[in-house]
């Protein structure tokens, strides 16, 4: 997910000296699989309104009433209180820590649920969604963080999506789940998630590089020793480490905004940015929230919690076909692969829907609707679902994270809440195909995007990306050249 930059400035030139290759230890393993629980929690939060709505809008369920607008806002306010945590995110990262800040989402999603398992009125509802909502965004910007401070270059990819995977499983849950449960019942199991994403917190150590920024370099060295294996030559990356936070230190203005738009930065930044918006603009959200009511207007034969469900398989899939594969085909090639397979689909059910607007016979078609949505959600999955979080990290130069990763992360769940909102008023301006349509150009235009702006980043130190980015960094020994992880998964 997200890697940090070094805002190294100086070049300098040294004699190239073998150095002793460290054992690898699972304690990034560890790590990687404990801040993952959290990305599980907030899978299930995106998936919930989609099967509880159904139980919730039911009188004969629900002890209060549920208006289609109230229902919309309980879909719609998350994306708009994760706009707000993504902002908070930033000086919380920086300020509290990255492994503080994720440990301190923890409580608040419990008590987010149950105030949603409890609710005798929407106002209660409201109140723990937007709190959910809240700390999604809050994660959706540390977690990455986190791993890219303490996660070795050679498996950065890998390790990496884990996040994304483990989210996968969380909508895959919530919507098996709610197949079998009421709102409530869904909420109360919602309240348990975050349990062992809680106690596994408190397992890892916060991020070397964030201690350094503190000064407190003894504890920098544990927990690199911690990361890196007690074997492990932490010297020199712990020194590279202070480098480049004194160069960062002595090129720090006091102004955050100003920093962000200096001409060096606002490149990786734009890149971020552009990364993030033909994310969300793809329509995933939209797809994923209102799976059931697309495939009812399609007239589709199969059930559409059944193909609901089969989405939420193949979203869980393709993330580990592409946690495989991101650190063997790069990232490039997998941006390609998405986008592609996200054009062609969309433009099929936009010409299914056309067809059936105009009154043709589309029955014998039931199928083709699934269909697309299986190769949607697996292009999706394979590269533009999870690369834009993992390049935010790798592309970010370091002096300029906190405030950066915060910008972009605001600005994806801003792009979250306008597609999920204005998508039910888009199918009834433009019909279902023009909205897909629209969908399928922004993802052509977004094809061109990552062929001429977005770099590759596979197999490369943060100092060879920063050199690419801004022309400029100090070649320093980061992770003592540790081998590849192997995974069989």
């Amino acid at each position: 997910m997200k890697i940090l930059m070094r805002a190294d400035t100086h070049v300098s030139f040294s004699v190239p000296v073998d150095e002793p290759k460290a054992k690898c230890t699972y304690s990034q393993v560890l790590a990687a699989l404990s801040v993952s629980m959290g990305s599980l929690v907030v899978g299930f939060a995106s998936s919930y309104t989609s099967p509880a709505l159904v139980s919730m809008t039911n009188p004969n369920i629900t002890s209060f009433t549920v208006t289609p607008q109230a229902a919309s806002w309980v879909g719609g306010i998350m994306p708009l209180a994760g706009l707000m945590g993504g902002i908070a995110g930033g000086p919380f990262i920086e300020y509290l820590g990255r492994r503080n800040t994720i440990l301190a989402t923890a409580v608040p999603f419990i008590i987010s649920w149950l105030l949603i398992a409890c609710a005798v009125n929407v106002a209660m509802v409201l109140c723990g969604r937007f709190l959910a909502g809240f700390c999604v965004g809050i994660a959706s910007l540390s977690l990455p963080v986190y791993l890219g401070e303490t996660v070795q270059p050679e498996v950065r990819g890998t390790l990496g999506l884990l996040p994304t995977a483990f989210g996968n499983i969380g909508i895959l849950v919530g919507f098996v789940a709610g197949t079998y449960m009421d709102w409530s019942m869904l909420a109360f199991l919602g309240s348990a998630l975050p349990v062992p994403f809680l106690l596994l917190m408190f397992l890892i150590p916060e991020t070397p590089r964030w201690y350094v920024s503190r000064g407190r370099e003894e504890r920098a060295r544990k927990a690199l020793i911690w990361l890196r294996g007690k074997e492990a030559d932490v010297e020199p990356e712990l020194k590279g480490l202070m480098r480049s936070q004194a160069d960062a230190d002595r090129q720090a203005t006091q102004n955050t905004m100003l920093e962000l738009l200096k001409r060096s930065n606002l490149k990786p930044l734009s890149i971020s940015l552009g990364l993030m918006f033909f994310q969300q603009l793809s329509g995933i959200n939209a797809v994923i929230f209102y799976t059931v009511q697309i495939f009812k207007d399609a007239g589709s034969t199969i059930d559409g919690n059944l193909c609901t469900i089969i989405v939420g398989i193949v979203n869980f899939i393709a993330t580990f076909i592409a946690t495989l594969l991101i650190d063997r085909a790069g990232r490039k090639i997998l941006l390609y692969v998405s986008n592609v397979a996200m054009i062609l689909t969309l433009f099929v059910l936009g010409g299914f829907f056309y067809c059936k607007s105009t009154g043709m016979d589309t029955s014998e078609f039931g199928w083709l609707p699934l269909s697309c949505f299986v190769v949607y959600i697996l292009g999706f999955s394979l590269g533009f679902g999870p690369i834009p979080w993992l390049m935010m990290g790798e592309i970010l130069p370091a002096k300029i994270r906190g405030s950066a990763a915060s910008v972009a992360t605001a600005f994806n769940w801003s792009c979250t809440f306008v597609v999920t909102k204005s998508f039910q008023d888009m199918i009834d301006f433009m019909g279902a195909h023009g909205a897909f349509w629209m969908f399928g150009a922004i993802c052509f235009v977004g094809l061109f995007f990552v062929i001429i702006y977005v770099p590759e980043t596979q197999g490369k130190s943060l100092e060879d990306i920063e050199r690419k980015m801004m022309g400029r960094v100090r070649r320093m020994s980061s992770v003592a050249n540790i081998k590849p992880l192997s995974f069989n998964m």
